[in-house]
């Protein structure tokens, strides 16, 4: 049957497997305090996977198959008719994705809906390998193979020599195996090393030696791409394959065939290819042949996330924190990267990617725990004394421009405080600090660091008589506990010192205002 023919047909509906319920309803993204947010990642991708995940289905031979009313379709119909259905049932197709919902969802909506492969170009650190991991949520659930069949093939249409024999052999009697959508995304790493082997095949000398004839196709072993028939081959950083390695993958992408050695297998392969380049990479390192470039149905480009609420999701969603990092530090970490987005001093070709501010978010939490663990604290909670933790680390994942050299700290500090500076103004605007600047103005020191407490800290505050800035503080910043409490005072010292309204000192671990 042709891929067009393939394509017309409807997607398949038995009562088991369905299309795929990508709905969200259940999974609560946000965190709170240290042992929710300890889940991170790994938490998040969990709750996606089994989140509607139904029982495998029962039937296990072709007949049955038949019987349950299996309807057998394409990949890239069945992508189509899952992604309609969602679209239309008002669900999120794309969980975890912030930032692109006017810019790259769309263009990749439309791209499936036609049934093309794609590529997507972008920088470090946008995305572009979750997308291409949550395409595999718009599988449907189960699809039958033949069981024991190396390449996935549907019981209705058998494409090795092999397994055609058995289907004649056996006819409603074939047995059949289930595949969950997970197993039909398979995703390789371009490096200078991979072979066509690696992505095609190549004669195994083990079935040779068995006594096949080695003009037999059945010596062949099959590769990634083949391997992945009736699913999605995802190949990341395609540029950095081998020229004579990207037309291997000629065929594949148009005839949908596949050629190894002298064997010409007409394998009518149903594969939806995606892949990822990064710009400069694409420009200069390495580049996608043109041919293969011609193939790819749709190029998309990814970008940064253009909203400060989608940056401060990212950190949220991704971070890994081992203690609490409140809210106003993540914005701090979120402006801080999108200041160094900006800033001409930083080479932009390379990218800031959203990794700067996952791990920065990640070192300040783990310099709360460090700190709690080594004073005793009851919980431990980041503040923004902890964010030149991370800067010292997070430096060098940036590249400067050649004529910032010798430059770089001053740099890094100078868009810090500017970062912190506004997080001041967008939270704290309309609190009335005067009475708290005047106190330290007339000789009282507030001393905070790395290893003071909170409870130090906020016992060494400035008495205020009747004032009630400091719950005023604490309200507009969300902060309850004295973990919390003292960082958001911190906060507003810390302004107050950007406003140079107060002196800063720092050395020897701690930091004295006054």
């Amino acid at each position: 049957m042709s891929q067009h023919a393939a394509d017309a047909k409807p997607a398949s509906r038995i009562p088991h497997p369905g299309s795929p319920d990508l709905t969200r309803t259940g999974v609560d993204t946000r965190r709170s305090g240290a042992a929710e947010r300890s889940g991170g990642r790994e938490r998040l991708s969990d709750a996606r996977l089994t989140l509607g995940r139904v029982r495998r289905p029962t039937q296990t031979t072709v007949g049955e198959l038949r019987a349950a009313g299996h309807v057998h379709t394409s990949v890239r119909a069945e992508i189509r008719t899952n992604l309609l259905a969602a679209l239309r049932d008002g669900r999120d197709p794309w969980p975890g994705i912030h930032g692109f919902d006017e810019t790259v969802v769309p263009q990749l909506e439309r791209a499936l809906i036609a049934g093309h492969d794609i590529v997507l170009l972008g920088e470090r650190g946008q995305g572009k390998t979750r997308i291409l991991r949550t395409l595999a949520g718009l599988l449907d659930e189960w699809s039958p193979v033949i069981a024991g069949s190396e390449i996935g093939e549907h019981p209705y249409e058998p494409i090795t020599a092999a397994s055609r024999r058995l289907a004649a052999d056996l006819g409603d009697e074939l047995p059949i195996a289930w595949r969950h959508r997970d197993e039909r995304y398979v995703e390789k790493l371009a490096t200078p090393d991979t072979s066509v082997a690696d992505l095609i095949g190549d004669v195994d000398p083990m079935k040779v030696a068995e006594g096949r004839a080695l003009g037999d196709p059945e010596t062949i072993h099959f590769g990634l791409v083949p391997r992945g028939h009736r699913g999605i081959v995802a190949v990341n950083e395609l540029p950095d394959l081998a020229e004579r390695i990207q037309v291997a993958m000629l065929n594949v992408m148009e005839e949908r065939d596949i050629q190894i050695r002298g064997y010409v297998l007409r394998l009518p392969l149903d594969v939806l290819v995606v892949a990822t380049a990064n710009p400069e990479d694409y420009t200069n390192r390495g580049r996608i042949i043109t041919p293969l470039k011609d193939r790819f149905g749709a190029e998309i480009r990814t970008h940064y996330p253009t909203e400060l609420a989608d940056e401060v999701a990212v950190i949220r969603q991704e971070a890994v924190l081992q203690a609490e990092v409140p809210d106003h530090l993540v914005e701090i970490l979120a402006r801080f990267t999108r200041a160094l987005r900006e800033s001409s001093a930083v080479d932009q070709r390379s990218g800031v990617s959203a990794r700067f501010a996952i791990a920065g978010a990640e070192t300040v939490a783990a310099s709360a725990l460090h700190r709690a663990a080594r004073q005793g604290e009851d919980a431990a909670v980041a503040r923004p004394v902890d964010l030149e933790t991370a800067v010292d680390v997070l430096a060098g994942k940036i590249e400067f421009e050649s004529g910032e050299e010798g430059r770089e700290d001053e740099i890094l500090d100078h868009l810090l405080r500017t970062a912190t500076a506004e997080t001041v103004r967008a939270h704290l605007r309309g609190v009335d600090l005067t009475l708290l600047a005047d106190a330290i103005q007339g000789g009282v020191m507030v001393t905070t660091g790395e290893q003071v407490t909170a409870r130090d800290v906020l016992a060494g505050l400035p008495a205020l008589g009747e004032s009630e800035v400091y719950d005023e503080i604490c309200a507009r910043l969300g902060a309850t506990s004295d973990g919390e409490r003292a960082a958001a005072i911190e906060l507003a010292l810390e302004g107050l010192y950007l406003a140079r309204r107060i002196s800063k000192e720092s050395g020897g671990g701690e930091t004295i205002y006054g």
